[in-house]
């Protein structure tokens, strides 16, 4: 129902002869002479058929006036779309007059267009002709002499469906030609605004045409109203769409910076010990993967993936010594250490929209018996991606080289997870992380693979200076 319109790119800005030497632009150039060509074919066929212009000049150039002014308006709806409201009168002199008249009112919208690049307008004004056209045959066809409603109505639907299929048609074999895009996203991209402009410009050609026919000629002057009231509901969606596409960039911004934040956490904590360095790396692409497996939304996904980085940040409110420690610890530095979830949640709460990821990691420790830490919390009460942190944090702690122990093998790993199911670990998680591990390679198994290796060097990027939390 509307015309769709593809500004050319800055390579067919000189003249066409120029354009020409390009291989994306000769195509283009080609394509354009193709369907200037079909468009041709097609005034001449309907003016052998013995179909000539049928409205008053005067009317006519009311319509053309109509269009020429809203082809000087366009809206811009994406980056290689434009949108007038110009095939509206258009469609009323298919309707009213017949396909010639309805070609002449869409290329006379078109002059004020004829400039460099000429091809573009040499491609708008073909596209115009052929839909015109066409719509205009369709209204003849169906329509009889003396109409009612129902057979107006649908006249009027199948000629705007007609001239929008091929408006949008040609233009996305336009957009894939130059390079901007394929037909099939260009087609899926305009979908949803042909859908509408049909619902809103169906009625108002309808009541204008009934009006023309049943009450006055003078009604064409009514036409303005119709046409800015579709132009400013494209402005309407274009603002819209701008705001959807805004908030979603600082969507993106905002996870990037949380990511970047809980990098810099997590540096800082792998600068004081050596040997769990690139330990939250690897825990958190275990988390994020057991969430893939387990089914959770992407949103939950990233969740498990940020939750995992930070899962031991509260370690460095520590006591000096303590993590360095390359023994055992006693019976009062174990208690000291299982504070660290604790001291992780305070630090994380005090960050804005940390909340739930503060909660996540004070229950990591937790056990579905009732018997974890700090809480002593049931199963049921336990976060989800706690549990699945609580079995990827063990099964790296275990196959990973320690001061006073070397780093188990995966399948003596394996075994142990297996072994605490429904005591200390979630049997679902224990289950989704054996099937991933089962077919994974060894060196995701021991943590070494390059995409752990990836996320731990990012750390170091982003480390802060040392300190102690109290």
């Amino acid at each position: 129902m509307e015309t769709l319109r593809q500004p050319v790119t800055s390579l067919l800005r000189a003249r066409v002869v120029r354009a020409a030497g390009a291989p994306g632009a000769r195509s283009l150039l080609i394509f354009g002479v193709a369907i200037a060509g079909v468009a041709v074919g097609l005034v001449v066929s309907l003016l052998m058929a013995g179909l000539r212009l049928e409205g008053p000049l005067w009317q006519l150039a009311i319509l053309a006036a109509v269009a020429l002014v809203a082809e000087r308006q366009p809206v811009r709806i994406a980056a290689n779309t434009e949108i007038t409201v110009a095939v509206l009168p258009m469609l009323f002199a298919a309707v009213v007059y017949g396909p010639i008249d309805a070609i002449a009112v869409g290329t006379l919208g078109l002059l004020a267009d004829f400039r460099s690049p000429h091809i573009r307008w040499l491609i708008w004004t073909a596209m115009r002709t052929i839909g015109g056209g066409l719509a205009g045959l369709a209204v003849l066809a169906l329509l009889p002499v003396e109409p009612t409603v129902g057979e107006l109505i649908l006249a009027v639907v199948c000629a705007a469906t007609i001239e929008a299929l091929v408006d949008a048609s040609l233009g996305g074999v336009t957009v894939a030609l130059r390079g901007t895009g394929s037909l099939g996203a260009f087609l899926r991209s305009v979908q949803p605004l042909l859908i509408s402009s049909l619902a809103v410009q169906v009625p108002a050609i309808v009541v204008l045409a009934y009006a023309y026919g049943q009450a006055s000629e003078w009604t064409v002057l009514l036409f303005f109203a119709p046409g800015f009231a579709a132009h400013s509901l494209y402005r309407l969606y274009r603002e819209q769409r701008h705001a959807a596409e805004e908030l979603a960039a600082a969507n993106i911004r905002l996870q990037r910076a949380n990511l970047s934040f809980a990098t810099a956490l997590v540096a800082t904590l792998d600068a004081r010990d050596r040997y769990t360095a690139g330990h939250s790396a690897a825990v958190s692409i275990y988390a994020r993967d057991i969430a893939v497996r387990m089914g959770l939304s992407e949103k939950e996904q990233n969740l498990a993936h940020l939750c995992g980085l930070v899962h031991d940040i509260g370690k460095i409110g520590l006591a000096p010594g303590l993590l360095e420690k390359p023994g055992a610890l006693t019976l009062e530095e174990r208690r000291q250490m299982e504070r660290h979830s604790e001291i992780g949640e305070r630090i994380l709460a005090k960050v804005d929209d940390y909340a739930e990821i503060a909660m996540i990691v004070r229950h990591h420790h937790e056990r579905v018996d009732g018997e974890g830490y700090p809480d002593r919390i049931p199963a049921d009460e336990i976060p989800l991606l706690s549990r699945i942190i609580a079995v990827a944090d063990t099964y790296n702690a275990m196959t990973s080289d320690r001061p006073y122990r070397d780093a188990m093998p995966s399948r003596v790993a394996r075994l142990r997870l297996a072994q605490a199911v429904g005591a200390q670990f979630d049997t679902s998680v224990v289950a989704a992380f054996e099937a991933i591990l089962a077919t994974a390679s060894d060196d995701y198994r021991s943590g070494t693979r390059l995409d752990f290796e990836l996320e731990a060097s990012r750390h170091k990027e982003f480390q802060l200076p040392v300190a102690t939390v109290a």
